[in-house]
């Protein structure tokens, strides 16, 4: 699409209509490939995994929270591909013209923080190889940088800069890495898993793993129910669903580029239902084939591959994870933060100067490392507001505007879009009573039961969304 005289304050050529769309079934896969086998979601996938108690319940929750996953996808994605825009811009449409820079800066936000989280396991990972090497170790637990150990720094600052490398070219770079690091990493976590199986020489699904064993290995994840039981399920599915609230929302950033819906259909066939299962059982039987082998429940993989006793197979894991782990950064939380940011001050920011904006602030959070402590609860509750965000945009997108969208119009000032001075109160107010209920409720009081907390992202949708198109209903679009 060709504008004409687009607002500078709302316009720059990277958060344009895509021009080229050259992301086929295999790059928008291979999209999934790289959010979901990083270390994060190995450990999550072993987890649930474990937590579901049997093949069949299994196949239940992850299969059903797996097909959810693809509806909603697919729903953002068919947006990205029909109107050829990133997320904050889609976001003008419901939001305002500056309105959007809110719901923008609440992802960038979650972005920032799993940035530095995601390169900090990733650097764990190189860590987790090195010290193998006695001569490392000692370097490792006697030299100290900026609270952490000299190697971790050193680390730490490798893999930052690898992922500044990935995106020099733009979003044509990130595709072409993730079509070579999406099947790379299938390939070794299959040969990882067949070596642990043939060592341990059984295929089980965690039934011999002692119940409190097995609870206190998987707390982090967030599911108190008896593992196996109706209410484990649900919150294994609803967990694994909530999971990707992130990228529900700038999911069209990818989508944007793809040759047309066919291709987003098929590829997000393969890259979510197919290959989370995948993902998911293989994640697991491989946990369980190391706990007959270790006799310990080693739910995150750079764990695992610290025991093997080939060099080679502990080098090959590293990296691997270490690469899968840039996949998700990149995908997850670069290419969003590199948007959102852009979106504040489109005539100033760049899409690479917006990245590298969000890679700055991972650098100086790194001292403090707050992905460590109390601070995960903090970003968990900011997080927890893409829920609404999510259902006044695809409420606003099919309910009310039937999947027609002046797409010119999002980047002028006093277009349709401007509402009040470039904000749309109406969402807002959506997006206010939305997180009372996602957030704010369930994190500072007891008003609601225990189990709310779990299902938070799912009352955001319903309630933000739910008030903003009983706002809107009677107006004319």
């Amino acid at each position: 699409m060709q504008l004409k005289n687009p607002s500078p304050a709302l316009y720059n050529k990277d958060l344009a209509p895509a021009r080229e769309r050259k992301w086929g079934a295999f790059s928008i896969f291979n999209v999934w490939t790289s959010d979901v086998h990083s270390l994060w979601g190995y450990y999550l996938a072993a987890s649930l995994f474990l937590l579901c108690g049997s093949f069949v319940n299994f196949v239940l929750a992850i299969g059903i929270g797996s097909l959810v996953i693809f509806v909603l996808m697919t729903m953002v994605g068919n947006a990205g591909v029909r109107t050829g825009v990133p997320f904050p811009v889609l976001a003008r449409a419901s939001f305002g013209t500056f309105g959007a820079n809110v719901p923008a800066l609440v992802r960038a936000v979650v972005a920032c923080f799993w940035y530095g989280a995601q390169t900090a396991a990733a650097a764990g990972a190189l860590v987790a190889l090195l010290i193998r090497s006695p001569a490392l170790l000692q370097f490792h637990e006697t030299s100290f940088l900026l609270g952490h150990s000299t190697l971790t720094v050193i680390c730490f600052l490798i893999v930052w800069g690898a992922q500044l490398l990935i995106i020099q070219n733009g979003m044509e770079t990130v595709r072409r890495f993730q079509d070579w690091a999406g099947p790379a990493v299938w390939v070794v976590m299959l040969v990882l898993a067949v070596y642990l199986v043939a060592k341990s020489g059984t295929f089980s699904f965690g039934s011999e793993i002692p119940q409190d064993v097995l609870i206190a290995a998987t707390r982090d994840a967030g599911v108190t129910a008896a593992p196996g039981s109706v209410a484990a399920l649900a919150a294994v599915a609803a967990t694994w669903i909530t999971y990707f609230a992130a990228l529900y929302l700038n999911f069209c950033d990818f989508s944007r580029y793809a040759t047309d819906e066919r291709a987003l259909m098929k590829g997000n066939l393969w890259g979510l239902p197919v290959n989370l299962l995948a993902f998911c059982l293989v994640a697991g039987v491989t946990t369980t084939a190391a706990y007959a082998v270790y006799g310990e429940v080693l739910i995150h993989p750079e764990q695992i591959s610290a025991k093997f006793d080939s060099l080679f197979l502990a080098i090959l894991a590293a990296l691997t994870f270490a690469v899968a782990t840039l996949g998700i950064n990149v995908v997850a939380n670069f290419v969003s933060a590199a948007f959102d940011f852009s979106n504040t001050f489109p005539s100033r920011i760049s899409f690479k100067g917006g990245g590298y904006i969000a890679a700055l602030i991972s650098l100086a959070l790194f001292p403090w490392a707050p992905w460590e402590t109390g601070a995960a609860h903090f970003v968990n509750f900011i997080g927890s507001t893409m829920g609404p965000i999510f259902g006044i945009i695809m409420v606003d997108y099919y309910l009310i505007r039937r999947s027609r969208l002046d797409v010119a119009a999002l980047y002028q000032e006093n277009g349709e879009f401007r509402f009040q001075n470039g904000w749309h109160s109406k969402a807002f107010i959506a997006f206010g009573i939305g997180i009372v209920f996602s957030s704010i409720l369930p994190t500072f009081t007891t008003l609601l039961p225990a189990w709310w907390g779990t299902y938070g992202w799912f009352f955001g949708v319903a309630v933000g969304g739910g008030v903003y198109y009983a706002l809107r209903r009677g107006d004319a679009v």
